[in-house]
This record gives structure tokens, sequence and C-alpha cells, in this order.
């Protein structure tokens, strides 16, 4: 048995964002997307476009509520991933994991290509891809150096767009009244293909990729100040609510239909140009440029930073955590610029391809993000929360994103193999290293059946990958308890078995002043010791205060991550946020 470890000092943190910086950071992602989805949703709903996108404002009004449980819940960056890591096996985090992967680097692609086309719109002489190439490489180089997205460079850019595209709206309203209504009688008598009922499912598909960047507060919610995550969710919603379907509208409104397809990579330069004028035309492509720019840096930030808390939690390979003299992990930053540039060759930069990959990957996070909290109800129904997502509401959001996912791959077949290209080897290297031990065991099988003959001319021996394995195997974990009974214990032991690799665990009981050690619990672990040969069982009784400080120490004695410490779900009375925690995961 061990005994007294001494409190750590608390550590200083950095301040935290308040909700301008905290929205502008999201909100430059997710208004970025009204720059192209106006054009794309009035391809497929036609002069009902505006309807689409209003509909799309009211599925999000319904993940305001999704998102607002679940990260109320589980204040810790990371998304989707971190929900159901929290939630569920880490098999199925590591998919969420995958699938938000593709969406950074689609979101890359097409921001960077799109803001290409808008700087095309002013110079014609521009080769658009090797622009779109020049961009993503100036902005990994940018990364690689260090330069991460600044609160304040955020907020300027977002108080410049959604400036311009109120002065886009506001220019583009005199000018409907000003002019009268005839393009908009005109295009309204245009037939569709199909019903109304038709136009509207396949515009609402394709429009559903106006709300992309909706998840990214959730990915930096550790940053923001207490109360701020759901006034950016707020946020966020009211501005693609009022601005998608405005544009929609003054676009159907103002310029012929057979133009808007004509026009469509870069719509609203269009559009400002013939309510307004060049001058127009010039603010808004200036404007989109800068914006869409910085959805490619928050793209590269944001991808940074899942990918290396994959890594840490051994989903990925460790040399990706290799660091540069300025703290960049540049090998993270480049292998994701050479995805970007490979997915922009395949689709030859087209904008439809470019956003059928996001939108299939977008909204499989969403919906897994959906799956999350029905889990979070029924696995952390101790959790308290500000919000709760109703019965109805999950069903109506799940199945709305389900019924987008099925519209979008009915439109772009090609787009969902497209999709499959990239998602399968992601998916694939994940999984090998999730079930690596079983590999290699596989591996020393084989080797030990031809090696006698072989052994000259073999690189490698049975004993060197059980060496490897015991290695990988030597990597200890931590669970505290608090008299937990032996179905308890049991639960994290067989959960640590199936989802992690390791022979080693720590069953830490923190006592304070006064307290015994339970002879019972002493025994019950001596139990699952037996039960459980595979794993080597240490159980450590402590005197102190559980917190925060205690885990920063316990951390750096015994040299194990805090990703690696679990713990119990706490109740409404644990004093402390998960968020202060450090990354201490929930296994029960």
């Amino acid at each position: 048995m061990q005994q007294d470890i001494p409190t750590a000092v608390a550590p200083s943190h950095p301040p935290k964002l308040k909700e301008l910086a905290a929205t502008a950071i999201c909100g430059n992602d997710i208004t970025s997307s009204c720059l192209y989805v106006s054009a794309l949703a009035i391809i497929y709903a036609g002069q009902y476009a505006w309807i689409a996108l209003l509909m799309v404002g009211g599925v999000l009004f319904l993940f305001r509520a999704i998102y607002g449980e679940v990260v109320g819940a589980l204040p810790l960056n990371g998304g989707a991933y971190n929900a159901l890591l929290n939630t569920t096996s880490k098999s199925t985090a590591s998919l969420a994991a995958c699938l938000t992967l593709l969406s950074y680097m689609a979101t890359a692609v097409i921001s960077a290509s799109e803001a290409m086309h808008y700087v095309h719109h002013l110079w014609a002489a521009l080769p658009i891809l090797y622009a779109t190439i020049g961009l993503l490489a100036l902005f990994m180089g940018l990364t690689i150096m260090g330069i991460g997205e600044s609160a304040i460079v955020a907020i300027i850019i977002f108080i410049t767009h959604i400036s311009t595209l109120t002065l886009l709206v506001l220019v583009g309203l005199f000018y409907l009244f000003s002019h009268g209504f005839g393009t908009l009688a005109l295009n309204y008598s245009q037939p569709l293909e199909g019903s109304i009922w038709k136009a509207l499912f396949f515009g609402f598909a394709a429009a559903m990729l106006g709300i992309s960047g909706f998840e990214s507060s959730a990915n930096f919610v550790e940053e923001q100040a207490p109360g701020v995550f759901p006034k950016t969710l707020r946020n966020m919603w009211l501005a693609v609510t009022i601005f998608n379907p405005l544009t929609a509208f003054l676009a159907i409104a103002i310029i012929p239909m057979a133009a808007v397809a004509e026009n469509q990579t870069a719509l609203l330069a269009y559009l400002g140009e013939v309510a307004g004028g060049n001058w127009l035309a010039v603010v808004v492509s200036v404007n989109a440029a800068m914006v869409l720019s910085g959805a490619v840096l928050t793209s590269y930030v944001g991808v940074t930073g899942l990918v290396q808390r994959m890594t840490l939690d051994r989903c990925l390979p460790q040399f990706l955590l290799r660091m540069n003299k300025r703290g960049s992990a540049y090998l993270i930053i480049i292998s994701f610029f050479l995805l970007c540039v490979s997915i922009l060759f395949i689709t030859r930069g087209d904008i439809g391809a470019l956003a059928g990959v996001y939108t299939i990957s977008f909204l499989s996070v969403m919906a897994l993000f959906g799956l999350g909290n029905i889990l979070l109800k029924f696995r952390r129904n101790r959790l308290p929360r500000p919000v709760r997502a109703s019965a109805l509401v999950l069903f109506v959001a799940i199945a709305s994103v389900v019924a987008a996912l099925v519209g979008n791959a009915v439109l772009n077949p090609a787009y969902v193999w497209v999709f499959l290209e990239y998602f399968i080897p992601t998916a694939s290297v994940v999984f090998i290293m999730l079930y690596r031990i079983e590999l290699l065991i596989f591996v020393s099988y084989l080797l030990r059946q031809i090696e006698r003959p072989l052994r000259k001319i073999l690189p490698i021996s049975s004993r060197n990958v059980v060496r490897l394995i015991h290695s990988i195997r030597a990597q200890q974990f931590v669970f505290f308890t608090k008299g937990d009974n032996i179905a308890n214990i049991n639960k994290v032991m067989r959960y640590i078995v199936e989802n992690e690799h390791t022979n080693r665990i720590k069953i830490v009981n923190v006592l304070q002043e006064g307290e015994v050690a339970p002879k019972k619990l002493m025994h019950e672990v001596e139990v699952l010791d037996l039960a459980y040969p595979e794993l080597e069982v240490d159980f450590v009784i402590l005197r102190g205060h559980f917190g925060p400080d205690l885990i920063q120490e316990l951390s750096l004695k015994w040299g194990i991550p805090k990703n690696f410490m679990f713990i119990g779900s706490p109740s409404d009375r644990f004093p402390y946020g998960l968020q202060e925690l450090g990354g201490v995961r929930l296994v029960i």
C-alpha cells in the first residue's frame, strides 16, 4: 500500500474566451458557408431554395439542445469523439474521429478553393487549382511556424464578414424595391424538375452544408468562459438562419436562374455586382477570400488538436507527436496538407464533389453526436447538465440528418465513392492501431512457424514482436474509486481489457483525514485481480483531497497521462467540472 501524496499547487490558466471571441472563432467557420451554400441550394431547389435553407435553420435549432446537453454534461474538447469516448467504446469514438478528420480535410479544400474562385472573380488570369494549392501550402507553413488562431484576428474577420453580408443584403433589398419584382416573377414561373416536395427535399439535403462548422465550438469548449458555449450555439444559429435564406432569396429575386448556375462558384460576388456595381463585388470578393482563408486556418488548427488527442489515446502512430522547435506537430500538418492536395486533384476542384465529401462527413458526425446524446441519457444520467434535449427533439433532429445523408447519396452517388476512398484508409489506420495487439500476436504466430528454416534471411523474429507487444501493454492506467462496489470496478476492468492495450491498472482509493480504508473494497479488488489474470492490479490508498491538483501530482509522479486515468460519473455535488480535471475520462 502507498500512503499520503502531497497536494500540488493549482496551475495557472490563460484567460477564458468571452462571448464575442468564442463566437468569432466558430462563427467564421459556419458563416463562411454562406458564400457558397445559396448557389448549391438554388441548383437543387430552384426558386424554393430559401425555404430549404429555413428548414436547415429549423434543424439547427434542434441541435442547439443536443449539443448543449452533451457538451454541458461533458465540457471537454474533442466534439463527437470526446462525447462517444466517454459514453461508449473506443472504436465507436474513433469512427467519429475519422469522420471529423475527413470533415476538416474537406473544409480546408472547399474553403481554399472557394476563396480562390472569389479572387478569380476579380483577377480572371488566376489559375484556380494551383492558387488553391498555394493557399493550402501557405497555411501549412504558417501553422508549422506556430501561428494559430488569434482571437483578435478572428473577431476582426468575423465583424468584417457580418458587416459585408449585412451590406450586401441591404443593397440587394434596395435594388429589388427600386427595379421591381420582374426577375423574381420570371424565376418563379420556371418549371421544376418533379414536384415541389422533391425540390425541397434535395434542396434541403444540399443546403445542410450551410451549417457545417456548427460543431467547431464544441472542439474548444475548455477555452471558453462559463456560460459562453450555449451563447455561441445561439449566435451561430442566428447568423445562418438569417443570412443563408436572405441571400438565396435575393439571388432568386435579382438574378435569372440560368445565371445562378453560371456563377455558382462566386455567386455572392456576382449578386453584389448586379445589385450594387463593381465596388460591391470587390468588397464581397475580398471579404470572401479573407473569411474562407480563416476557415482554412481553423481546419489546420482543429485537425492538429484532434490528431494529437487521438495519438495520445493511442489511436494513431506515436511518431505523429514529434514537435519542431516552435512546438508544432509538423508531421500532422504536412500529412494533412498532402491529403488535402490529393483530394483536390481527385475531385479536380469540382465544388460539387468537394461539397459532397464535406456534407457526408459532417452529417455523419452530427448523427453520431445525436447518438452520443442518447447514450449520455442512458449511461451518464447522473451527470449534471444545463439543458436536456427531449426524445422528440432527438428523433426529429437525427431523422433529418439521416434524410439529408440519403438525399446527398441519391443526388451524387459518385461522391459517396470519393468519400469512401478517404474514409476507408483513414479508418483502417485507426483500427489497425486499436487492434494492433491482436495483429501482432498473429504475426508472432506466423513467424514462429517459419523462422527456423528462414532465420538467416528474416529481418525480424517472433521474440522482437513479443517484446514490442510487452512494451505496448506496459502503459499503466488508473481508476479512482470512492468505495465503488465490485460490480462497478468489474465494469472498469472489463472496459480496459476490451478497449485499451495494457496489462497494468492502479485502483486508487483517495481518503480524507479520519476516513478508514474499507476492508470490503480491498477484498473485492483482490477477487477481481484473480478474475482478470491478464491484468496486474495495484490497489493504492492515498490520503488527501481528490481534485485537479492531486491528479496533476499523480500524473507527474507516476508518468501516466491524464487521459489514461478514469473516474465514475460524478454527481451534481462534485465540486469540480470535468474540464478542470485535465482530460480524465469517464468509464462508468
